[in-house]
């Protein structure tokens, strides 16, 4: 009896062994799981965490950013706000040399871009040269002038252009002119704007009798019409609207988030609506 009682005990006891090797090993597997699933909420947590972007761009982005494209990335990204600051590029330039916090410069010309690049300002590596856009003269929509020739400006009395010294479609503008021999007569009579969006209230309010502006401002309003576009020939190269990410950006993986957004097929048809071509 004895024997069998020792018997029996042992037999309970290496089964309490086994039962509590098991136990402990389902703890163990408990508690990997629950580390693993604190790892992923706590990165999922990190990726939602609300982010502000400032975006600097070209004044004639404006429309197409805040009417579509803004509301469509932070559609897509809602832990993403997208606030925009729109002017001449030469004027942005300046900005961010003077350290203003933005995270995405879009600029209407390579020429302040390669500036912001060469100083280290803005991320070589995440520039994309995005959009082309046209150089037309236009006139209000009710203007008698009989125009019908980009080379017609000079039967203008006034004509409104971007201040040649920092807005890019005056670069344009003159470069254009005096590849056709036209800037002496023209800049003698010209009013300058400090970005495009002021040449073209200048023309559409009447207070100069045509203008030189991008297609895509002269597409927004129905005050002004299109005479012609500038000759092919005026111009060195076409007005390409380069976007990259600034160095300073303290969001830089939503920065370029947002510039990769810009070149998907969605934003391109945007851009497109509003009467830029994409740059192939």
């Amino acid at each position: 009896m004895q024997k069998a009682g020792s018997v029996l005990l042992t037999v309970v006891l290496a089964g309490s062994l086994v039962i509590g090797c098991g136990a402990k090993k389902d703890d163990s597997k408990a508690d990997d799981t629950k580390a693993t699933k604190t790892e992923e909420t706590t990165e999922s947590a990190k990726e939602e965490e609300p982010v502000t972007l400032m975006v600097a761009a070209a004044a004639s982005l404006q429309y197409s950013y805040e009417d579509k494209l803004i509301p469509m990335f932070e559609k897509e990204n809602p832990n993403i706000t997208v606030t925009g600051t729109y002017d001449s590029s030469g004027k942005l330039q300046t900005q961010i040399e003077e350290g203003i916090e933005v995270d995405v410069f879009m600029s209407a010309a390579t020429k302040q871009m390669n500036a912001l690049v060469d100083e280290s300002l803005v991320d070589k590596d995440t520039v994309v040269d995005l959009l082309e856009n046209k150089i037309v003269l236009i006139t209000a929509a009710d203007s008698t002038l009989d125009l019908k020739e980009f080379t017609d400006i000079t039967k203008a009395q006034t004509v409104a252009l971007g201040d040649p010294e920092s807005v890019p479609v005056g670069q344009y503008s003159k470069e254009a002119l005096t590849n056709l021999g036209l800037w002496d007569e023209v800049s003698a009579k010209a009013s300058l704007g400090t970005n495009v969006t002021e040449v073209l209230n200048q023309v559409a309010e009447g207070s100069a009798d045509a203008g030189i502006v991008y297609a895509t401002d002269a597409a927004t309003t129905d005050k002004v019409k299109v005479i012609a576009e500038a000759p092919a020939d005026s111009l060195a190269e076409p007005a390409i609207y380069p976007v990259g990410v600034v160095t300073a950006s303290k969001n830089k993986e939503a920065a370029q988030k947002f510039v990769d957004f810009l070149g998907t097929g969605e934003a391109i048809a945007v851009f497109e609506d509003y009467g830029f071509i994409q740059n192939k």
